[in-house]
């Protein structure tokens, strides 16, 4: 089902119908972006750097795996939303991939996982003390670009999103194979592990523009809640997509026992005899042959994947709201045009 949506509400500027493909919102933002984007990415090569080679080498390795760089894109459409017209946010955007690959490093490593973005991921290839330590060594990148920048309030922003998306990870451990997580426990994950950056990241562009703590806020429940949308569609794509889709195995999620939101919705409307059967598979991690087909027919019975998607299309209404404050320019329209990308990747 190809879905389309408008930029702008569905309409061009002189009210007339101009819908274009969601897919096509992450090229009209990286257009938008594109000199930047270039600088950015020259920043992230020349700060991977170092004269211990495995570390380069590692890092290129998840860093050039095709991943979609959303969150330093994000920061410098936010800043130039703000009207900024200097170069730091260059910088903070390298800041935030080391930040954002730190963690995919660890999270690799701590879930087990072989695959990302359809290749072998680095704690398979070179395994996981390397991972971790590499990821450590981005971590450190990071906190030396924040620093470079000399701005209190930016480090305090990302120096702070760092430490919560610790947490959430943290958080997901003791929610990992427990069926009693409730819903709100969940949110509370992910708006930590994913979210934060997110939020940190559109945030940082209204610092570096100057402007006032009212824009901050805006621009940081925007990211916000565009965070969340982007982790409930990644989780019900791991139970719908194919694999050339999703760049790992489908079903990971199920395998590693997380309690994801259709789960949790599934579990709460389920018989005894469905409920037994998800605390054996997830909790028990006592999986069979068939299994993963079997809780696909349960969540497609009880609805809970499209209902996880209307999940997120509720939050998207909640961040394009936030971008009202802003005049209607590209840039807007882009970050708006962004929120339905991240939702239709569910179609």
């Amino acid at each position: 089902m190809a879905a389309v949506v408008s930029l702008d509400g569905g309409r061009n500027k002189d009210g007339q119908g101009g819908a274009v493909p969601a897919a096509n919102a992450l090229d009209t933002l990286l257009a938008l972006v594109g000199a930047d984007f270039a600088k950015v990415d020259t920043e992230i090569r020349t700060r991977m750097v170092s004269d211990v080679p495995l570390i380069p080498e590692l890092a290129g390795h998840i860093i050039a795996s095709g991943g979609k760089r959303l969150r330093p894109v994000l920061l410098i459409a936010a800043a130039r939303l703000c009207g900024y017209e200097g170069e730091r946010h260059i910088r903070l955007a390298a800041c935030v991939e080391f930040i954002h690959t730190a963690t995919l490093l660890h999270d690799d490593v701590v879930d087990e996982s072989a695959l990302r973005r359809g290749r072998a991921t680095a704690n398979i290839v070179w395994g996981n003390q390397a991972s971790v330590l590499v990821g450590d060594f981005l971590f450190s990148r990071s906190f030396q670009l924040m620093t470079q920048d000399g701005s209190l309030a930016v480090l305090s922003i990302l120096s702070e999103a760092s430490a919560i998306i610790a947490e959430g990870e943290v958080m997901q451990l003791t929610t990992a194979n427990n069926l009693g997580t409730t819903e709100d426990n969940y949110l509370r994950v992910i708006a930590a592990k994913t979210a934060a950056l997110f939020a940190a990241a559109t945030r940082v562009g209204a610092v570096v523009a100057g402007r006032d703590a009212a824009d901050e806020a805006v621009l940081h429940g925007y990211g916000r809640d565009l965070g969340i949308v982007f982790q409930l569609i990644d989780d019900v794509l791991d139970y719908q997509a194919d694999e050339a889709t999703l760049g790992k195995t489908v079903g990971d999620d199920f395998r590693e026992g997380k309690i994801t939101l259709p789960v949790i919705l599934a579990y709460a409307r389920g018989d005894s005899a469905e409920q037994a059967f998800w605390r054996r598979c997830l909790e028990q991690r006592d999986q069979h042959e068939g299994d993963l087909a079997a809780a696909l027919a349960l969540l497609a019975k009880y609805g809970t994947l499209a209902e996880t998607v209307e999940r997120a299309r509720l939050y998207g209404e909640k961040a394009r709201k936030a971008l009202a404050r802003f005049p209607d320019n590209d840039y807007r329209r882009a970050l708006e045009g962004i929120i339905d990308f991240c939702i239709e990747r569910a179609y």
